[in-house]
């Protein structure tokens, strides 16, 4: 009985150490792979652009001159130009200036007198407030604008009118296609008020509405 005891000691004895020399063994397991965060994307931050677009409006001139009215027609033609601005996101809100100057071709033609109105270019410091859903981001915008507009009267001649106290309103969606790239579209209707030209007593009124595309990048 003796020696079968010792033997299942022994036996037991074996088994223990070799558990105990796989334990020591290198683990066959893969290395633990550290967990990836994506960054949440941010449209805090400077940004740059260009634009391109399409705008239509009208002119109001119903002064008297020479015995006869000044009546000019609707305007339209292309515009496009270049913006600069900054955002800043608070939460899912998003706040923003914005500066931007547009060449254009929104020209009226030649009534049967020769009175003609002809925009050569325009420009808007705005603010804009908008709400983030992620990487989209829909916004309002409202400001200044100021412009040059070239009126020519028939038998009168021509002149270049700075216009200047105008304001500016509109609304866009933009998407951020990279954390770099932004692209968007834009409405905006801009009023560039009301001048006296030629020292004629004509009052020239010029406002518009614009559709374009932008993009931009941003810092």
């Amino acid at each position: 009985m003796k020696k079968y005891l010792l033997a299942s000691v022994a036996a037991l004895g074996i088994v223990a150490a070799g558990a105990a020399s796989a334990a020591d063994l290198p683990s066959r397991k893969g290395p633990v792979v550290a967990p990836v965060y994506v960054p949440v994307f941010t449209w805090t931050g400077f940004y740059i652009g260009a634009n391109a677009g399409y705008g239509w409006g009208n002119v109001n001139a119903g002064n008297s001159f020479n015995g006869r009215t000044v009546t000019i027609g609707n305007t339209d033609g292309f515009v496009g130009g270049g913006q600069i601005g900054y955002n800043y996101q608070m939460g899912q809100f998003v706040l923003g200036l914005e500066a931007d100057l547009q060449a254009a071709d929104l020209s009226t033609g030649s009534n049967v007198f020769g009175d003609r109105v002809k925009t050569d270019y325009y420009g808007t410091v705005r603010a804009r407030v908008g709400v983030a859903f992620d990487r989209f981001m829909p916004y309002v915008t409202g400001g200044w604008a100021y412009g040059n507009v070239k009126t020519t009267i028939g038998g009168l001649g021509s002149t270049d009118k700075s216009h200047t106290g105008g304001y500016a309103l509109g609304a866009g969606l933009e998407y951020a296609v990279t954390n770099n790239i932004i692209a968007g579209v834009e409405y905006m209707y801009v009023d560039l008020g009301e001048k006296t030209v030629l020292n004629s007593g004509v009052k020239i009124g010029n406002d518009f509405s614009v559709v374009r595309a932008r993009l931009s990048y941003k810092f």
